[in-house]
């Protein structure tokens, strides 16, 4: 077994807040990418309070070999009670902010679209202070879909490149990386006011020069937001990490993309895409639109 270096191991987590979070997740019937991804901060973002809540899952239609959630072709029908038990949670937990992603589901002719719209009407409804950041899938290049979800005025639109070009047939076989390049640009087409995010996982064999490039490919499309962090192995049968990268690495990152203009760049061992996402507050009363 490969033994973390220092930099990576997490205090444990405050077990009582944490259990609180999940008993309000489970009476509600409701998934967090928190628990089905594996996360490493559960025990810190429960403790405050806040999760990334998981819909139309928790199956997705596609088996990338670094994600922990479970693969399944044909998933079950969309539950028409998830966006009021997302609402009534974001009321229970009282959430500033709030993030929403989902499974890919590839099997919906929008790819999910509606059922993002209903979920940020749903909490409009109950909390209309909360700002949302919904975290998608490609919808396989359905830009009517994606138009769909941005009627719905979400704050933030997140969408993970994930890795590197050179990577992707290894890493990420069912994405494109110019397709996911090309969301993102199209979101700034159809709402230019958005906040844009997008994340990669680094420590699967990519270069440095390569991470770089990516990041100069996500301002050429005008991304606001980067988060970059540690791929970790959720268990033996799944992708192997090549390398762990120095704390050293992450912060050159961070140094390179604020200067090539991100507003924000998260970049350290131990990020992922919805962590501390609750500072995007912050950033939009610094950079408003």
């Amino acid at each position: 077994m490969t033994v973390k270096p220092q930099w990576l191991r997490v205090k444990a987590p405050q077990w009582q807040r944490v259990g609180s979070v999940k008993e309000i997740l489970r009476d509600l019937g409701l998934n967090t990418v928190c628990e089905e991804a594996s996360c490493p901060n559960i025990g810190e973002c429960f403790h405050v309070g806040t999760a990334t809540f998981l819909i139309m899952g928790p199956a997705c239609t596609r088996a990338c070999p670094y994600c922990d959630i479970d693969f399944e072709k044909k998933p079950q029908p969309l539950d028409p009670q998830e966006p009021l038990n997302l609402a009534e949670a974001v009321r229970r937990l009282r959430l500033n902010h709030v993030v929403i992603t989902s499974v890919n589901r590839d099997d919906l002719p929008d790819g999910g679209a509606s059922q993002f719209v209903l979920c940020i009407e749903a909490i409009r409804q109950v909390s209309p202070k909360t700002t949302i950041e919904v975290l998608i899938p490609d919808l396989c290049g359905n830009w009517d879909g994606l138009g769909i979800i941005l009627e719905a005025k979400p704050e933030v639109l997140n969408h993970n490149t994930e890795t590197v070009p050179r990577l992707y047939r290894r890493v990420r076989p069912q994405g494109n990386y110019q397709r996911s390049l090309a969301l993102l640009q199209e979101s700034k087409t159809l709402a230019p006011k958005l906040y844009t995010k997008s994340g990669i996982m680094v420590g699967l064999g990519e270069t440095d020069a390569e991470v770089r490039q990516v990041m100069e490919d996500l301002r050429a499309v005008d991304c606001d937001i980067l988060t970059i962090g540690q791929y970790l192995q959720p268990s033996a049968k799944h992708l192997g990490i090549k390398e762990f990268v120095t704390p050293e690495s992450f912060a050159g990152w961070q140094t390179f993309g604020e200067s090539i203009g991100f507003l924000q760049v998260v970049s350290s061992p131990l990020t992922r895409s919805s962590y501390h996402a609750e500072q995007v507050r912050e950033l939009m009363t610094e950079y408003p639109r």
